[in-house]
């Protein structure tokens, strides 16, 4: 099946589903969608170069090569876009080794955590801000690479606006981590950024800096991000402060 009956889209609204790789079983796809959005990606693989493959079209393709064909589940129908939203974020944050490139909307506030997480989160003291600064959430990177490398590269972000950043502070989870000094920002592009094993970030920066002086340090570290910086559903990584 390729395509839904219009008398079925007319009545299942947004939906959650996943997609399964029926040789083993496991899901490897999450996402929400209306119409025919489900089948959407098996229609991308048909159409895509081998060398232009991401990793969920990677997988689509080796199951059709293996005489298979993707299972595709819908997990709840009948939602309204915020709801299909959370209900997403919450299957992307339940299977582990999605081919999903983005994590769940809102996952890096609201996701998964231990109950000892949670406290830490909603009990520490409030973060009172007296620099211009960035905070930038690393919750995925930050267990890849040394916190200070997962900080600086590589956002979306308005080079002129970032330049007026006193701070960046890394967030994991709601609490501030870190604290940087940012020196110069820079196009994330190799030659730039030697020591990232990575093509250039188009539309991306990243920062070469310090880590900020001890004093600055204590202040904002194990502090909560203020919840006016915290709005639910957030997908955007990075918050300005100013």
């Amino acid at each position: 099946m390729k395509s839904f009956p219009q008398e079925v889209i007319d009545k299942i609204e947004w939906y959650v589903y996943r997609l399964i790789d029926p040789r083993n079983g496991e899901t490897f796809y999450v996402g929400k969608g209306k119409g025919n959005r489900i089948f959407a990606h098996i229609c991308q693989e048909a159409s895509v170069k081998l060398d232009e493959l991401d990793p969920k079209l990677e997988r689509i393709r080796d199951i059709n090569i293996s005489g298979f064909e993707v299972a595709h589940i819908i997990h709840r129908h009948g939602l309204d876009e915020n709801t299909a939203m959370e209900v997403e974020a919450a299957l992307i944050d339940a299977y582990s080794g999605l081919t999903n490139i983005a994590g769940g909307a809102g996952s890096s506030e609201t996701g998964v955590m231990h109950a000892i997480e949670i406290v830490a989160q909603y009990a520490a003291e409030e973060a009172k801000l007296k620099h211009k600064a960035l905070i930038i959430t690393v919750n995925r990177s930050s267990l890849e690479k040394s916190l200070y490398d997962a900080t600086r590269y590589a956002w979306k972000l308005s080079l002129n606006k970032a330049q007026e950043a006193e701070l960046v502070l890394p967030a994991v989870k709601g609490l501030i981590v870190g604290a940087y000094v940012p020196e110069k920002w820079l196009p994330a592009k190799k030659e730039n950024f030697p020591d990232f094993a990575l093509d250039d970030r188009a539309g991306r920066i990243g920062f070469i800096g310090r880590e900020a002086s001890l004093e600055i340090l204590k202040y904002y570290k194990g502090k909560r991000v203020p919840d006016s910086y915290r709005r639910k559903g957030a997908a955007n990584p990075v918050r300005y402060t100013w």
